[in-house]
């Protein structure tokens, strides 16, 4: 008899899967749990997220219009409107717990404003704060991507179901 072979592409790639809704403690360092639990709290009915999801999904769609900002700003050599969006940004993801999209958007806010990342020190120029911003921005959207959909999977068992993936 030949012998067989198998490919192993069908599973390197595919990330694992859970059984049952995701926690929020699967994203540990992402999202502060207790601070994103005082948003389900709002909801009338745990079995019916819909206030919650409202609020989660306006956020991103105001994130995905604030990243738009960001770039034409960064094109733009704008650093004092991107300290503006870095900081309307830091705030809205504060709100829900988004620890790394709010992270990054303060450094966004402290490089705009041409300070170091603490928003302690003076950078030595405006090319330096652009160069900061372009790779924060960048792992700032990574960062709001994994959450994003980790939340929309998370909305689509805990919610009414229509968001599902």
């Amino acid at each position: 008899m030949a012998p067989t072979t198998t490919t192993k592409t069908q599973t390197v790639q595919t990330p694992p899967k859970t059984e049952g809704p995701p926690k929020l403690s699967d994203m540990e360092g992402s999202i502060e749990q207790n601070t994103f639990d005082q948003i389900l709290e709002m909801d009338d009915d745990d079995d019916d997220r819909e206030f919650s999801q409202g609020i989660v999904f306006g956020f991103f769609e105001q994130a995905e219009n604030t990243f738009k900002e960001m770039e034409k700003a960064l094109e733009e050599h704008r650093l004092a409107d991107l300290s503006s969006l870095g900081h309307f940004l830091k705030g809205s993801s504060a709100t829900l717990g988004l620890t790394k999209v709010k992270d990054a958007c303060e450094k966004i806010q402290h490089y705009g404003a041409g300070k170091d990342e603490t928003g302690t020190n003076d950078l030595p120029d405006d090319e330096t704060s652009l160069k900061k911003i372009e790779k924060t921005l960048s792992d700032c959207k990574a960062d709001y991507k994994e959450v994003e959909k980790f939340l929309r999977r998370y909305y689509s068992y805990n919610g009414d179901g229509s968001n599902d993936e």
